[in-house]
């Protein structure tokens, strides 16, 4: 194993703002691979293509005055909850690479973290499109064998970044997308929530856009209904998070 490890934040006592471990990207670049277990306030965050929805100020408004207000992400996705027993893992590293060669590798990456931390809890999971759940993709992590329930989703975002001072000389070409690269991987993990509560919520932000995409209660399930607790989860958590090697500064050829 590398002698590089994360530097591990755990912030679950107190809610954080929903775009805060953006600021991950940042601290990368002076204090290597970052990894946040982090709970965030309550409210809904989508990605930037719902805010060139022509309804989507007035559909902030509504939520807001309701106690839930929406914010925009830079990840991709779809719409996503926030709040009491929803938990989030945000990773940041930096490498060297092309984005979508590294976006393939990252997705892979962060679920086998969190499938090591289910493990240790006796809960068997896997990578897993679930059609119905909210901001569905191929790398959620869902339970069951069909029909599958999801579990945690991910989504990430990569953007230019310096290169490490030891490669500080080497050449980059115009117009080539290789290079050195941030990145900010996030899994949104349904800890103890009210699954029919959370789905009309998402489904309000849809019907509000005037968009057809509705979602379905039973096709997610928490950590709480599977009976693991968020202590034993924390700590299989932070273990895995200690024992592993991230990528970091890597990748040059």
């Amino acid at each position: 194993m590398s002698d590089i490890c994360f530097e591990t934040h755990t912030q679950l006592a107190t809610p954080q703002a929903n775009t805060s471990d953006i600021l991950l990207m940042d601290r990368v670049l002076t204090h290597g691979p970052q990894a946040l277990i982090w709970q965030g306030t309550q409210g809904i965050v989508v990605p930037r293509t719902y805010g060139r929805n022509p309804h989507f100020e007035a559909t902030q408004h509504a939520l807001a005055s309701a106690g839930w207000p929406i914010e925009v992400r830079q990840s991709g996705g779809g719409v996503v909850p926030q709040g009491p027993g929803v938990w989030n893992l945000s990773l940041s590293w930096r490498q060297y690479g092309k984005p979508f060669d590294l976006a393939q590798a990252a997705y892979p990456f962060i679920c086998r973290i969190l499938q090591q931390a289910l493990e240790r809890c006796g809960i068997p999971s896997s990578p897993q499109a679930v059609d119905g759940s909210f901001c569905d993709g191929r790398f959620n992590l869902a339970v069951g064998n069909d029909p599958y329930q999801k579990i945690v989703g991910t989504a990430q975002v990569w953007r230019l970044a310096p290169p490490p001072l030891r490669f500080a000389d080497q050449p980059r070409q115009p117009g080539d997308p290789t290079g050195w690269h941030v990145g900010l991987v996030h899994a949104v993990i349904l800890m103890d929530i009210n699954e029919k509560a959370l789905t009309l919520k998402t489904n309000l932000v849809e019907q509000l856009l005037h968009q057809p995409r509705r979602y379905q209660a039973d096709k997610i399930c928490s950590l709480a209904r599977l009976g693991l607790g968020p202590t034993d989860f924390l700590q299989a958590l932070q273990q895995v998070l200690s024992q592993l090697s991230p990528p970091h500064d890597q990748g040059w050829p």
